[in-house]
């Protein structure tokens, strides 16, 4: 069963995250990820998922405004799909906005990856647009707090 962790930038997880990043997001693409970029996840908050020492799953937590937060960064082991990994990962991801104070969670899903978010309940909420070199949708999820 993999175990999740919150870690911050810099930390040995942290550079594990990058890694399977790199591996799952940009590689395919013939990307590399650029120093601005990276130099974004310094006040992040990652997220991953890990099978003794080696992680499985990873996501990027940003804080926004208006009661918002970004996911991005969702990436799932390409050996470890249809285990779930992306679906506990999303639920920690909103579990975490709403400790925090935020009441919506939203994320630049690649248009392949739009109906897994629709299964967790998030909507496209804009138009189709290009990121990376690939289709793109803004899509959100209305947070609500279950422990009363």
């Amino acid at each position: 069963m993999a175990a999740l962790k919150i870690f911050g930038y810099g930390t040995d997880e942290y550079r594990k995250a990058l890694a399977l990043r790199h591996k799952v997001l940009r590689q395919p693409l013939g990307l590399t990820f650029t120093e601005a970029e990276l130099s974004k996840d310094k006040g992040d908050t990652h997220i991953g998922l890990f099978e003794e020492e080696n992680i499985v799953a990873c996501l990027t937590l940003c804080p926004s405004e208006n009661g918002k937060m970004k996911m991005r960064q969702v990436a799932v082991d390409d050996e470890q799909q249809r285990k779930g990994y992306g679906r506990k990962l999303s639920i920690a991801a909103e579990e975490y906005a709403l400790k925090n104070n935020c009441h919506t969670l939203f994320c630049h899903a690649r248009k392949t990856a739009v109906p897994f978010y629709q299964k967790l309940g998030y909507q496209i909420v804009s138009d189709e647009f290009t990121e990376v070199t690939v289709p793109h949708y803004v899509m959100e999820k209305k947070l609500v707090n279950n422990e009363s």
